[in-house]
Parts: structure tokens; sequence; C-alpha cells
């Protein structure tokens, strides 16, 4: 009967990643998939879905409590960015440096546009709210494929910045900091080597990619997007007022990383928001609008984290998954292979990087230290490998940027998987190897 331990594993992995490749939300999906776990596993049902310890519901609060306020002075952050106008006052100056006559030069400017937002700390959706509405004129003046605007955008926010370049204040590379007592500007040299392969891919992708559409002869005119009309504002901010809040904030990261300062993420974040505050209140109507709508923000986007890391947490108390850890952490070779396997693995089934990590933090960091691995290479391979197939067609950004753009998974999801897959694929290699030979 032990068999039907880890096949239960088997099944609620099928059954979350196919209910949310079917639309259902993780909120629904992940604790229907614990059940199924607790279930085939011959768990207490309700201690280990709700009870006070060791459950479903303290793997959730567990993660909430940890990091809530970083998802909540994040998404305050951004909600000032937006609302202000400073993000598109940052993509104006960079679109004027770079021209705009010229289609090359065009998708380079989104790339480092999305690059300088997310990596200080604006939300990815809001990042995208900005750049389609810039873009689409740009594109039909140019005459270029709307669905290659995947490229630069994905390439920005779902690669270097997001797990790669030292300081960076996303969730993915926050986590690992609790479990490993890491600081965010953890192996810096490794997020380097990796930033300059996933740049350098990037780059090359995006000029082939075009140059092939451009062979093809296809133009703006092939999509349909006439409903991706977003508003424009006219009264923004100069550009250094704009992109202050977030000089500070990386200063803030990278003195206090050195200092080894505890929670320099949010002491950072809470002076970026008071910066903003005062510097943008010119150009927003109302200072209170945007606090609450960023702190009603933040809500979503850390329930569905948490709600992935709490169905890991039922899969690591489970029984069956002394098999799934024995096959992971027996794997031949060096650890950070497995490591990376693992982090990959539960990024896929989860659609999540953050919830990723969190589980994979959760269930096997202690094992690695144990190897010897050092915390810091630990930190760095598994927030890489976690975001190498979460760009899954159920992903929730994947069917925001779908929905603003007006492309669809057929004729848009191709450049938006080989963006990030292959860029975060590509960079992981060239970090384990770099470990292996210089740890």
């Amino acid at each position: 009967m032990e068999i039907i331990q880890p096949l239960g594993i088997l099944l609620a992995i099928i059954v979350i990643i196919a209910l949310a490749m079917k639309g259902y939300s993780i909120l629904v999906v992940a604790p229907l998939a614990a059940i199924i776990v607790i279930v085939t596993n011959q768990m207490n049902f309700f201690s280990s879905l709700i009870g006070q310890e060791n459950s479903y519901m303290t793997g959730l609060t567990g993660f909430v409590v940890n990091f809530f306020a970083v998802f909540l002075l994040g998404s305050v952050l951004a909600k000032y960015m937006e609302t202000s106008g400073a993000a598109q006052s940052i993509a104006k100056k960079i679109l004027e440096k770079t021209g705009t006559d010229k289609p090359f030069p065009v998708l380079v400017a989104l790339f480092v546009i999305t690059s300088i937002l997310t990596y200080g700390g604006i939300s990815l959706f809001v990042v995208i709210f900005v750049l389609v509405p810039l873009a689409k004129p740009l594109f039909k003046e140019l005459n270029i494929a709307w669905n290659l605007i995947s490229i630069p955008i994905m390439l920005g926010l779902g690669t270097f910045t997001m797990t790669m370049l030292p300081g960076a204040p996303s969730i993915q590379n926050v986590i690992p900091t609790t479990y490993l007592g890491t600081t965010l500007t953890a192996a810096p040299l490794l997020g380097i080597i990796g930033s300059v392969v996933s740049i350098a891919f990037g780059l090359w992708y995006m000029c082939t990619t075009l140059k092939k559409s451009i062979a093809r002869g296809e133009t703006f005119a092939d999509f349909n997007v006439s409903n991706t009309n977003q508003e424009v504002k006219t009264n923004i901010p100069s550009f250094f007022i704009s992109i202050l809040p977030i000089l500070v904030l990386i200063l803030i990261i990278f003195v206090g990383s050195m200092m080894e300062v505890p929670n320099i993420i949010l002491i950072g974040l809470g002076i970026a928001i008071a910066i903003s505050a005062v510097v943008f209140r010119n150009y927003i109507p109302s200072q209170k609008s945007v606090i609450n709508e960023g702190a009603v923000g933040s809500i979503m986007p850390v329930f569905l984290t948490s709600s992935a890391v709490a169905f890991g947490i039922i899969v690591m108390l489970a029984p069956g998954f002394t098999y799934v850890s024995e096959l992971i952490l027996g794997m031949p070779g060096n650890p950070l292979i497995s490591l990376s396997i693992a982090s990959g693995a539960f990024g896929a089934i989860t659609g999540s990087s953050s919830g990723a990590i969190g589980i994979v933090m959760e269930a096997f960091s202690q094992n690695y230290l144990d190897m010897g691995v050092s915390p810091e290479i630990i930190h760095k391979v598994s927030s890489i490998a976690s975001s190498v197939f979460t760009i899954m067609p159920h992903t929730g950004v994947v069917l925001t940027f779908f929905a603003l753009t007006g492309l669809t998974h057929k004729n848009g999801f191709k450049y938006t998987f080989i963006a990030m897959t292959v860029a975060n694929l590509l960079a992981l290699i060239a970090v384990v190897i770099a470990a292996i030979l210089l740890y």
C-alpha cells in the first residue's frame, strides 16, 4: 500500500497543473490538490488541512506572516510610480535617447525600460500597463509585427532583474534570505555571470527574430490590437524626480546588505514610498487612494504565492514525500544539479517561481546546507532555477499580458516562452558551472 503514497503526490501534481491550465485559480486548486495528498497518504484530514501545527493553513499563514510586508510595500510603491506617471516618464526619456525611427533600437529601449523598472522594485503588472500604450504607436509607425513586443518585455521582467542581479528587491530574491540567512546581494559574481548570459541571449534573440519577421513580411496590421487603447498621461514628473525613489531603494539595499542590516528590503521600500509621497504629490489626485489601492493590490499576489507554498508544505509532510526527497537528493553528480532540477520542477508545477522557492527552501535547504553547499550558492541557484519553467500558458502574467496587448497564445506565446525560458536556462547552466569551478 505504500506505493499509493508517492502516487498520490503525483496525482495531486497532475491535478494542480491540469486545473490551472484550465484557468482555475491556485487559491482553489492548491487546497484541492493538498486534500488528494492527505487522503492518499492516510494523513489526519482536518489536522493536516486546518490544524494549528504542520498543516495547509499554517503553511499558508506562515508565508503571509513572513512576506506580506514585502508584498504590501512593493505594491504601494508600484502604485505611486504608476499613478504619478513616473514609470511613463522613465520610459519616455529612454526612448528619446535610443530614438524611435528604427525597429531594433526600439526593442532594446523597451527591454532597458522594463529592466530598470523591475530592478527598481516595480510590479511587473505595472510595467506592462505602462509600456503597452507607449509601444503600440511605435510599432504601428514602424510597421513591425506587434507580437514582437513579447520579447523585450518578458526578457526585462522575468530574467536577470528577477533572480540574478545582486540586490534585486524581487520576492524571488527575498525568500531565500529568510531560510538561509543570506542577503539580497548573495553570490554577486554568480548573479553577474547569469545576467550577462541572459542579456546576451536576449539581444541576439530579439535581433534574429526581428530580422526573420521582417523577411516574412509580417506587419503591424497582421494583428488585431484595436482593444488595447490605454490612457497615456500628459502631466508627468521629470526623469530625475521619477527615478529618484528607485535609485534610493537600490542604494539602500546595497549599503544595507554590505552592512548586514536586518530587513533591509522593508527599510528600503518604506523610504522609497516616503520619497514618492513627497516628490509625486503634485502628480497624483489623492495620496489616500494611491495607498489604499496599492495595499489592496498586494492581497491577491501574496495569497496566490502562499497557496502554492502551502501545497508544498503538505507534500513535504506526507509520508510519500520520502520517496520524492530521496529521488531528488540521491541524484548523481554535483548537488547543485539536483537543487536546480527540484527548483525548476516545482516552478513548473506551481506556475510560480516565488512559490517554488518557498517550497524548495522549506523542504530541501537544510539538506543542502548539511551537504556543505554554501548558503549563498543555494540562494542564487535555486532562485534562477525556479524561474526557468514558470512562464506557462496559465501563468497570471501571461494572461494579463495577452489581455492588454490583444495577442493570443497562438500568435504570442512562443516568443514569450522562449524569451524567458531559454534565457533563464542558459543563465542557470552558466551559473552552475561557474559555481562548481569557482567555489
